[in-house]
């Protein structure tokens, strides 16, 4: 079939194979471009693994210290006549080229957050891997049905305490107009959001690995945070989803006592804000984004997803140095994002962004251009006229 972007708000409703397997392999092109990661992880689990930061770790991992890589996630397959999801074809193109290459790579589709997925994935490190010596946790959803109670949570995004108004912008359009937000009314927002986005989850896939038995001495894991300036703090950092974010930061001490044992450690690592299915979602956040990618490119500094992880792999997690933490112990590697002179220039910008000048102001082409990547789209090498196959099998699941 020929298969186009089709849209609605911040949601892409297709997704494209071949463009979808460009993007990995570009990813995995720049890892092999950076060498091999000293010391790096051989046998790693990534939970949330077929989109953003996750397949980002899974392809910093594979190609850069040719770890051997179990990824889960949940993710429509393909079928005749209807594309699969971005994530489900990332799964498919990495699974290709990590064999290719000689690597182990197996992946597992289902709820990460069920007790049945949990065990399945411990069944086949038993099987394969014997243990991990990495976990990355990386999930993003906005709903999760509690293993235990059987209680469904859905996510909001508010403020807390009065409505936030601010800029925001259509990316698809460019147009620049003000959004008020109204805080929550009670605090079960809060707490349904934690249940969804905070550390539980982490922590009971920890619990249950170790359990197992298939966590390797000195095993790390590391899941993901945002902070992000001063302007988003309202509609993020302190609002329900900074609530949630709190509470992820939190489980670090617990699951450092857990893992104490068997010398593991556990670090939250607070990333650059980047175009994803999840950010884009987020009133203020792609005019913020927008502004900041144009301040960092003309400063040399910019970084996508892969180059985070890269980097986050070779200079954080696996360094000789002592690994640099903050003052509350987090990683960080939005330090570039968060320099004084980067978030001056942006806050500049905020002040002077309309409708009229944003594509002279602002990289919001550069946005779109991400957003679009994410699914498949607007990759050069790729004749969207031209007839695709949609029916593509992640190797792995099919066998």
């Amino acid at each position: 079939m020929i298969i186009k972007p089709r849209t609605r708000g911040f949601i892409c409703l297709t997704s494209h194979p071949e463009g979808t397997a460009q993007n990995i392999k570009n990813q995995i092109e720049y890892v092999k471009s950076k060498g091999k990661i000293a010391n790096g992880p051989k046998k790693v689990l990534v939970i949330g693994a077929s989109t953003g930061f996750g397949i980002a770790s899974r392809i910093s991992a594979a190609f850069g210290s040719d770890a051997a890589t179990i990824g889960v996630f949940f993710e429509k397959p393909a079928a005749e006549g209807k594309p699969g999801t971005a994530g489900w074809y990332n799964t498919a193109a990495f699974e290709q080229e990590a064999h290719a290459a000689g690597l182990y790579a197996k992946s597992i589709n289902g709820d990460a957050f069920s007790d049945e997925i949990k065990q399945q994935t411990i069944d086949l490190i038993k099987k394969d891997l014997g243990q991990v010596d990495l976990v990355v946790y990386s999930l993003a959803s906005p709903r999760r049905t509690h293993p235990k109670t059987g209680v469904a949570y859905a996510s909001v995004l508010k403020p807390i305490g009065e409505t936030f108004t601010n800029k925001t912008v259509d990316f698809h359009t460019g147009v620049v107009s003000d959004i008020s937000i109204n805080p929550i009314e009670n605090d079960e927002d809060i707490t349904n959001t934690i249940a969804v986005m905070g550390g539980e989850d982490w922590k009971f896939w920890i619990e249950d690995l170790k359990a197992a038995g298939v966590l390797a001495d000195g095993v790390k894991t590391v899941a993901y945070s945002y902070i992000g300036p001063k302007l988003t703090f309202p509609i993020y950092r302190n609002g329900t989803i900074g609530q949630a974010k709190n509470d992820l930061e939190a489980t670090v001490p617990v699951l450092n006592n857990l893992l104490a044992d068997i010398n593991g450690v556990s670090y939250v690592s607070v990333n650059k804000a980047l175009v994803t299915q999840s950010s884009s979602a987020i009133p203020v956040v792609p005019l913020y984004i927008s502004l900041l990618f144009k301040v960092m490119k003309q400063k040399g500094i910019h970084e996508g997803t892969i180059e985070q992880m890269q980097r986050l792999f070779a200079e954080r997690l696996y360094t000789n140095e002592p690994i640099l933490l903050d003052a509350e112990g987090r990683i960080r590697v939005d330090d570039l994002e968060m320099r004084e002179d980067v978030q001056e220039e942006v806050a500049k910008l905020w002040e002077q962004v309309t409708t009229e000048n944003i594509e002279e102001i602002s990289d919001i082409e550069g946005y779109r251009n991400d957003f679009f990547n994410l699914f498949g789209f607007n990759f050069d090498a790729i004749d969207y006229d031209a007839e695709t196959n949609e029916v593509v099998q992640v190797s792995s699941i099919s066998e």
